[in-house]
């Protein structure tokens, strides 16, 4: 992931201390932050999701793209340096590099989704029970065209995520 640091080399940097939090869960921020060095753990309510180091990492770009809240609060666990676009959108629209290598992470994490899924759909396809709707959510998923997209189901229609 290192290659989309230089295309962020005009953008502004921030520096955070462990403990600092970059994006707030159920927030609206705008901003998508690129890790330059450090690491930060990703919290869905109290639960660690994961913690990530690697350079090149973004976070903020599901907000930034579908302009929803922020699904997960993320925050620095050691000295922390990012880079920061206060118009996460903006600046994809701008910068086709960035939004490029983006559009690759989303999709190789939409094919490992999907493989998973499908995984799981082998496994209980003779269930009649909710492990059976795995093939419902891979079809979802798999032939989703529609630009504006609510997840949810037919226990809760408004999930969130």
């Amino acid at each position: 992931m290192t290659s989309i640091l230089k295309f962020c080399q005009d953008l502004p940097t921030r520096r955070f201390k462990p403990g600092d939090v970059l994006l707030t869960e159920g927030d609206r921020s705008g901003k998508l932050y690129l890790l330059i060095d450090g690491e930060v753990e990703i919290l869905k309510g109290d639960y660690q999701i994961n913690v990530v180091s690697e350079p090149g990492a973004i976070f903020g770009e599901i907000s930034a793209l579908l302009d929803l809240p922020h699904m997960a609060t993320v925050r620095a666990t050691a000295d922390t340096t990012a880079y920061v676009a206060d118009s996460g959108s903006g600046l994809l629209q701008s910068n086709k590099e960035i939004a490029y290598h983006l559009s690759m992470m989303l999709a190789q994490r939409l094919h490992g989704v999907t493989s998973y899924l499908v995984d799981l759909k082998r496994q209980f396809e003779d269930q009649h029970n909710h492990l059976g709707m795995v093939d419902e959510v891979l079809e979802v998923l798999i032939h989703q065209q529609e630009v504006t997209f609510s997840p949810g189901s037919d226990r809760d229609p408004n999930v969130k995520i």
